[in-house]
């Protein structure tokens, strides 16, 4: 191998990968050199590049309203970073500048996504290894512990995501559920949407599991840049999602319900149905149900009965569909 595959193969992000898969995402990489004190990404630009620190130090902060700069994280060797803006085609949140002399590995956001779209058996271990790195930050920032405290210590000691995705996981949303349900004496207002992927077996049957692996991992990307603030993206199990909002307002249930409809709709799947067949474009639809308390449901379960029946009506309804839990919704 290169020396930038001998030195990918040493990270935990890559280490799920054959000798050859790190070499083949090895040669996506761009090697980029940096100064003491410059910069290499702004706050609130949009973010088209993922970061390998392998040599030297890199610092982030972020500022104030006051116009004060807060240091976040410093960046050894072998740490990412980068990872979510370019998944998620978000801006910036924090500015990273080089503490030292710095070489960087960088991976540009097309390449990323050819990496997911043409290999999907090394988009999909990409993909997982920095699932699992952003599992191990919510553990590591002090920040991130704070917000996950509200949901209880023993919320916070589990696995709280999903490998695939990075997404919450099934035990995570219903344990917020039950904390918000649980907060007072008054059914809480908030709302439930559930999502499965239209005809994902089928999907499965022509391209095969890695395929729907990448399937799922991409959905669960693009997904995740729709939910903000309190609001929680979960993966059920298979090609099931869901999405709890706390305090949401009947418009904003439904419109998140479309967006992550025409999302599935707009993602890029380009498989082979075999090794030597030509690269097919696969498409996915999504039908989506929900419901809200407190005119649905007034308990946890009753909210989870009233969103599935939602969205059986959306799938018997010919799929690609959104129905609510109230008649006419």
């Amino acid at each position: 191998m290169s020396l930038i595959a001998d030195f990918l193969a040493g990270l935990p992000l890559f280490s799920h990968m054959s000798g050859l898969e790190v070499a083949a995402v090895a040669a996506f990489l761009e090697r980029r050199r940096c100064t003491p004190g410059e910069i290499i990404v702004r706050e609130g630009e949009t973010g088209t590049e993922l970061f390998v620190v392998r040599t030297g130090r890199v610092g982030s902060y972020v500022t104030e309203r006051d116009g004060n700069k807060r240091e976040l994280y410093e960046f050894a060797p072998g740490a990412l970073f980068g990872e979510m803006a370019i998944i998620e085609n978000a801006p910036r949140t924090a500015t990273c500048y080089a503490i030292e002399a710095t070489e960087l590995l960088v991976l540009e956001g097309l390449d990323f996504y050819r990496l997911v779209w043409e290999h999907p058996v090394l988009g999909v271990k990409l993909l997982s290894g920095i699932a699992r790195t952003m599992s191990a930050w919510l553990d590591e920032a002090s920040s991130l512990l704070g917000e996950l405290s509200r949901w209880g210590e023993v919320a916070r000691r589990r696995a709280v995501t999903d490998e695939l995705t990075g997404l919450f996981n099934r035990r995570f949303l219903e344990e917020a559920m039950r904390s918000r349900f649980a907060c007072g004496a008054a059914v809480p207002r908030v709302a439930l949407l559930m999502l499965d992927l239209d005809h994902f077996r089928d999907l499965n049957a022509r391209f095969g599991a890695e395929a729907g692996d990448a399937a799922i991992a991409s959905a669960g990307a693009a997904f995740s840049s729709l939910v903000h603030g309190e609001e929680v993206a979960a993966r059920l199990s298979g090609d099931e999602f869901a999405f709890f909002l706390p305090s949401a307002s009947p418009a904003r249930v439904r419109e998140l319900a479309e967006k992550l409809r025409r999302a599935t709709g707009g993602l890029f799947l380009e498989f082979r149905a075999g090794q030597d067949a030509m690269p097919e474009r696969a498409s996915l639809t999504a039908s989506v149900g929900y419901a809200s308390a407190p005119e649905d449901a007034s308990t946890v379960e009753g909210l989870l009965a009233a969103a599935d029946a939602a969205l059986y009506r959306a799938k018997e309804g010919g799929r690609d569909r959104v129905e609510g839990a109230c008649s006419g919704a």
